[in-house]
């Protein structure tokens, strides 16, 4: 999917993803979407329900079973 700014995330475990990902969306400018890149399986699920409770859209994960990371999508709302 296509992405304005990505968030590495990989080796940092729950909440410190969803915490980094809510700082950075609060930066971009309105429609502007994040890629947030992990390898903490259980951030999968944590991080689009964090982000749940903000105005923030989560669009979509993608993965990469061969190394296994996963890639969260965000759309940032103001």
């Amino acid at each position: 999917m296509k992405h304005d700014e990505e968030l590495d995330a990989r080796g940092l475990v729950c909440p410190v993803p969803a915490l980094k990902a809510k700082a950075a969306l609060t930066k971009m400018r309105a429609g502007a979407v994040l890629r947030v890149v992990t390898d903490y399986a259980p951030a999968k699920d944590s991080v689009p329900r964090d982000l749940a409770k903000t105005k923030h859209k989560f669009l979509g994960l993608e993965n990469g079973e061969v190394d296994g990371t996963w890639y969260l999508f965000f759309q940032s709302v103001k």
